[in-house]
């Protein structure tokens, strides 16, 4: 019986997982038609900074035909994302309780949404101020040209890190509602958040200010939007809870007789 429900259950992952990879297949191939407008767009943001008649160059003989490539299937894993999670949560929620369910699908949901608001803001807030700052700062007479591969490297980089830091409310949500740690351990320990902010910072990012303060600021905010989550959630549960109560109590007492 054990085995069975075991081997059903990985019949049941190989499905899920041909579903993703073919939805990837099929968001790649129209992001490949496009691959050299999509690394255009990626690197509009260095591009604008850059002198009149600057511009990006290849070191390695397969890098103008392989970076595109690779920036077509990234585009393609974020387009098809939803269809992933949809099928990870498919694959999952068969073995999840009720309230398990209520809470884990609003955390995939928003964890996503934060995850590309991360990307979007180091896109349109983020780069363009640190390539104005490393193109200001590059002396006379140095002109500022970057391989097209490690200036990708340089963006995902930049986007996993923004990306991951708006993951924080649900980080913390997570935290208080397990029972990991409690909102007012969250307060105590803020001024200790706000230093680690910035160290994750300064590992995180390249070595200047600018792009070091644009990820520890937001992660702090961040970090303050979740625990008023938390606290609203808590006192949600707390008011159902009361009311389920009251309930209860009022199903117990005996009806009045004449």
């Amino acid at each position: 019986m054990l085995e069975g429900s075991f081997l059903s259950h990985l019949v049941e992952l190989r499905v899920r997982m041909i579903r993703i990879l073919g939805a990837l297949l099929l968001g790649f191939l129209p992001c490949a038609f496009y691959a050299r407008e999509l690394y255009t767009l990626l690197a509009q943001p260095l591009l604008e900074k850059l002198p009149q008649g600057g511009q990006m160059i290849a070191t390695d003989v397969a890098t103008p035909f392989f970076v595109p490539m690779q920036v077509a299937m990234m585009m393609a894993f974020v387009l098809t994302l939803p269809h992933t999670l949809y099928q990870i949560w498919a694959f999952v929620a068969p073995g999840l309780y009720s309230h398990e369910k209520r809470l884990a699908l609003p955390l995939v949901i928003g964890s996503s949404f934060l995850f590309f608001c991360g990307m979007a803001f180091a896109y349109f807030a983020a780069l363009p101020v640190v390539f104005e700052f490393i193109t200001y700062f590059a002396p006379e007479g140095v002109a500022v040209m970057t391989d097209i591969s490690k200036y990708l490297s340089f963006v995902l980089s930049m986007f996993i890190a923004f990306g991951v830091t708006f993951e924080v409310p649900v980080f913390v949500i997570v935290l208080v509602r397990t029972g990991v740690i409690t909102v007012e351990k969250l307060k105590e320990v803020r001024p200790y958040v706000i230093v680690g902010a910035f160290v994750i910072a300064a590992i995180f990012t390249p070595p200047d200010v600018v792009s070091q303060f644009m990820l520890a600021v937001p992660l702090c905010l961040l970090y303050e939007l979740g625990i008023f989550i938390a606290v609203f959630m808590q006192k949600k549960q707390q008011s159902e809870e009361k009311a389920a109560a009251d309930s209860s109590k009022q199903k117990d007492i005996p009806a009045k007789t004449d």
